[in-house]
């Protein structure tokens, strides 16, 4: 049953709202990262939660909280959420610097999932060392002025974001004039500077000047910190949310839709996909400016094209159930899966975040325990968008329904999915809650008019029927790396040093050979040996010797005889 919602609701001028706590579910912290991937080592570039954006003076620190693409359903990841996201929680910023959620994700047994965010492999003392490091006291980087570090805005897996003030000079609200601006610090071992600057800087390169992309004026290196300035911005969705009593208005979420869509049209024009679409990474303007009501999409650190450069094609369809990129709680069913992301997903994420924003609360809220990411991912493909959009107009429903049943490499009719909504917006623009500028300049474009979702098109299959979502969950076991090693020509007299180090790096002997009297060994991390004895015998088979490692559970696995008679036999269990 939905929830029904009762007590009287508070409004206030988006003026006057105070930025409240980030929502934080219990569990979905931070876990492994990548980039798109090879075991996926996560973090070669992904999943930087610092978002260079932040909210004005008086703002409170953060605390960090192709083969064929199938339909929907197939297979299972998870989600974790706390049934009451915003229950004594430290007040937030809006400016993100904190590392979009991740949680453990189980399919079926497996444990064995590697995250997008944080590093299984490096070691924890460099990542305090990166955290503990004092910023800079004074910033300068490429021809920036020099900003002197102020209050810090946020934290986050990867980055920290302080307010920097200009030393001298300087008159302007924002840009690169601005007295005040966003200082975004990366230190240069913290996981997402493996191999140099951020990813997120070459997604801001590409993006400079994208409609609701805010813009960095100046990056570079200043000791052991990246550093990335750019403008101070307002408060979150999730703030203006939490301020207006944990509910918003059908005519504020439409608002907001039509903006959004516009804005992730844009940045889908340039060939990416934003990747964690959140009420947290969507931020208004700074308060006080003529911006104030305009959107910006934030956080570009799970970015990805779905747009091969050289060829202008769509990237091909991919699956690697072991791999999550997102925030669990508003991740697509394609992400939970493994799927490679493309232009659907970041719509799907927005349905989630619509929805969220209207009801205060999505179905799969509140699930704990080991296997909380399955059930939750189950639980996204069992919801049917009739029970997801109970009590919400039906723009929202037909929204969600025409998202999650695109195609992987579908071009979404953007015009159309504006169109919805139009009922919902007031007419008059002063009266607007959030300005839809771009939003008015696709219809004007295009000559939109209110079209229905089924006009002149081919019927199509509904993938997401509601209830026997378990038909779709698929048995995923990832196998870790092969880690090999091999020796040849060993003498008698060296065998037990390749062998005694190859164990204290946990390999074991896999297969012996000889010739000339010489040794030949393969040493392996995929045995499954967990303990292993061997001999070289002058004769052909020391029997006794084998009889007694019986006695102990050891089994022959390798054996080998050279041409003096001599043996090597090689027992383990």
């Amino acid at each position: 049953m939905p929830e029904l919602r009762s007590g009287a609701r508070r409004s206030k001028r988006l003026g006057d709202l105070q930025p409240g706590p980030q929502p934080v579910d219990q569990g979905e912290n931070w876990a492994e990262p990548a980039q798109n991937r090879t075991r996926r080592r996560v973090g070669g570039g992904r999943g930087r939660g610092g978002n260079a954006t932040g909210l004005g003076k008086g703002s409170s620190p953060a605390v960090p909280t192709r083969r064929t693409a199938a339909g929907r359903g197939r297979g299972a990841r998870l989600i974790d959420l706390d049934p009451q996201p915003c229950d004594l929680l430290p007040e937030p910023v809006a400016l993100r610097a904190q590392e979009p959620v991740y949680n453990n994700v189980e399919v079926v047994a497996n444990n064995n999932i590697a995250m997008e965010g944080g590093s299984g492999d490096k070691g924890v003392a460099a990542e305090e060392d990166a955290s503990t490091t004092p910023v800079p006291e004074r910033v300068q980087v490429g021809n920036s002025p020099v900003y002197k570090t102020e209050r810090k805005l946020g934290k986050g897996g990867f980055g920290q974001v302080y307010v920097g003030r200009r030393v001298s000079g300087g008159s302007d609200r924002v840009g690169p004039d601005a007295i005040e601006v966003a200082l975004k610090f990366e230190h240069r071992n913290s996981k997402g500077c493996n191999y140099g600057p951020p990813y997120e800087w070459q997604v801001y390169s590409n993006l400079n000047g994208c409609y609701g992309i805010p813009g960095v004026h100046y990056k570079g290196r200043q000791g052991d910190f990246y550093i990335l300035v750019m403008d101070i911005l307002g408060p979150s969705l999730w703030d203006v949310w939490n301020s207006l009593g944990q509910s918003m208005s059908p005519s504020m979420a439409a608002c907001i839709a039509v903006e959004a869509i516009s804005i992730l049209e844009k940045l889908h024009l340039k060939g990416f996909v934003h990747g964690d679409v959140k009420p947290e990474n969507f931020l208004l303007g700074q308060p006080g400016t003529a911006d104030d009501k305009k959107l910006y999409l934030i956080d570009l650190g799970l970015a990805s094209k779905w747009k091969d450069a050289s060829s202008g094609q769509h990237v091909e369809y991919d699956q690697r159930p072991d791999i999550f990129r997102g925030t669990i709680r508003y991740a697509s069913v394609h992400a939970h899966l493994g799927r490679t992301g493309s232009r659907r997903d970041d719509l799907e994420s927005l349905a989630y975040t619509l929805i969220f924003l209207i009801k205060g609360r999505l179905p799969w809220q509140g699930y704990q325990g080991d296997n909380k990411s399955f059930l939750v991912c189950k639980k996204k493909m069992s919801t049917s968008a009739e029970l997801m959009c109970c009590f919400c107009p039906a723009p929202f429903k037909l929204f969600l329904e025409a998202v999650t049943n695109m195609r992987f490499d579908e071009e979404p009719n953007y015009s159309k999915l504006i169109s919805l909504f139009d009922s919902l917006i007031e007419p008059c623009t002063p009266l607007r809650p959030i300005r839809i500028d771009g939003a008015l300049k696709v219809g004007q474009k295009r000559g939109r008019m209110l079209i229905n979702l089924e006009e002149d098109e081919q019927p199509k299959k509904k993938v997401r029927l509601g209830s026997p979502a378990t038909q779709w969950i698929s048995v995923y076991n990832a196998r870790r790396p092969m880690k090999q090693r091999y020796h040849y020509n060993v003498a008698d007299n060296r065998l037990r040093q390749h062998v005694d180090k190859g164990i204290e790096d946990g390999l074991y002997i896999s297969c012996v050979a000889s010739s000339a009297n010489l040794w030949a060994l393969i040493m392996d991390a995929g045995t499954g040996f967990s303990s292993q004895v061997y001999e070289l015998s002058p004769a052909f088979l020391h029997k006794d010797w084998i009889m007694e490692q019986w006695e102990k559970n050891y089994y022959i696995s390798s054996i080998a005889g050279a041409v003096n008679g001599s043996s090597l036999v090689v027992m383990s269990k």
